[in-house]
């Protein structure tokens, strides 16, 4: 086996080895983080509960504050309330519902008439497909493979024909 072939076969089994670790690596914190936002976009469902307009006179605020989106979903506001609400840019009367797009990444942050604050914040995150997954992979991975494999190189350098080892055992 040439010296050439013996470098681009260590190249590539090096490569593989940095791809493997970055995909176990990747899974593990994927998991360990929780898999909120691993989805397609879809219709998430905000609900006003009758008596809202109550509570938030008293200060106190009925509206779930973890509401977790990806960019492409769609808020559908229902107000089961017996008074009109408004988000934002919808007006909602009682009985009815509204349809906000959040087709942007970022935090968003709307004027409200349900929460005490008379705001509503929203944090819309970019979905995590296996496309992004896989780009974080690659990403880690040829890097790692490389540094494995100048590592290997450190460790157990190449035998060249014809010429004695540098260290003398």
């Amino acid at each position: 086996m040439t010296m050439r072939t013996s470098l681009l076969l260590r190249f590539l089994l090096t490569i593989a080895v940095g791809m493997i670790l970055a995909t176990v690596f990747s899974e593990v914190a994927f998991r360990l983080q929780g898999n909120t936002i691993s989805r397609p976009p879809r219709t998430v469902e905000l609900v006003i509960p009758p008596g809202t307009s109550a509570q938030v006179a008293q200060g106190a605020s009925t509206i779930p504050q973890d509401l977790v989106v990806v960019a492409g979903d769609t808020l559908l506001v229902r107000n089961r309330d017996t008074v009109a609400h408004t988000l934002g840019p919808l007006y909602i009367p009682s009985g009815s519902s509204a349809t906000l797009t959040l087709s942007q990444v970022g935090s968003l942050s709307y004027a409200c008439s349900f929460e005490p604050g008379k705001y509503f914040g929203l944090t819309v995150q970019e979905a995590l497909t296996l496309g992004v997954r896989l780009e974080g992979i690659i990403v880690a991975g040829v890097p790692l493979g490389i540094l494995i494999g100048l590592y290997s190189l450190i460790v157990r350098p190449l035998k060249i024909p014809g010429n004695p080892p540098l260290v003398s055992n």
